[in-house]
């Protein structure tokens, strides 16, 4: 599972070198990739990763892009790592979706760019 979030100074660019990153980089069991593994993913839209709660109680998202700007940016995530060969399925953007994950081992990265 991939949750992506995108902020203000993100572009196509970006996203296509995060999919590559994120399909080769070798996390999986034997240090073998998501591509080795012919690993399926699923991308799904998380802006509350850029989260800032350093004031208050109410943590703010200036940070992340608005939808208008990260949608199109996500699809395009989603895009490069189908074009390097992976399965990918997709969540729906903006939607409030229930998505459930069993994580094998205790590993979550963050991967930028």
């Amino acid at each position: 599972m991939a949750f992506v979030g995108v902020t203000h100074d993100d572009d196509p660019s970006k996203a296509r070198r995060l999919a590559e990153k994120l399909w080769y980089l070798r996390i999986l069991a034997d240090e073998r990739s998501a591509a080795d593994a012919h690993a399926p993913i699923l991308v799904v839209s998380q802006f509350t990763l850029y989260a800032d709660t350093a004031k208050g109680r109410r943590p703010s998202w200036n940070a992340a892009a608005p939808g208008a700007v990260a949608e199109p940016l996500v699809d395009a995530f989603a895009a490069a790592l189908n074009a390097l060969g992976a399965d990918v399925q997709t969540g729906v953007f903006g939607a409030n979706m229930q998505v459930e994950l069993v994580n094998d081992g205790p590993v979550t990265v963050i991967l930028e760019i």
